[in-house]
């Protein structure tokens, strides 16, 4: 959880609300079919509802306020994965700095699977 302070209060940011940020930034992204899940009882890769899409992301806290972000993705048959993945890194960054003033310091995209 990221802290700011000033002389009128304090106003705490949860780590639900960076990965709830994420997932609709890069599913928005082309190419990007879901965000997705890793089973541990299976191992297979599930695409993740609307709802759940927070599960696919995971949130680094740094001692300078700054995050890292690391989030699972499917993506459609055909595309140009490393575009997609720039595509992807580029927006994340963007919107959750202007959505919530936080630095962020390294996006990390997995690709876990395609849809065909």
């Amino acid at each position: 959880m990221i802290q700011f302070k000033s002389d009128q209060g304090e106003i705490s940011v949860s780590s639900a609300v960076f990965s709830n940020i994420t997932g609709i930034a890069a599913t928005n992204c082309f190419g990007v079919k879901g965000m997705a899940y890793r089973s541990m009882t299976d191992g297979l890769v599930h695409l993740l509802r609307r709802e759940a899409m927070s599960k696919g992301v995971s949130i680094t806290y740094h001692d300078d306020n700054s995050i890292s972000i690391e989030l699972h993705i499917i993506v459609e048959n055909g595309v140009n994965i490393p575009a997609v993945c720039r595509s992807i890194m580029n927006e994340v960054r963007y919107v959750v700095t202007r959505n919530t003033g936080v630095s962020v310091a390294a996006v990390d995209v997995c690709v876990d699977s395609m849809t065909l």
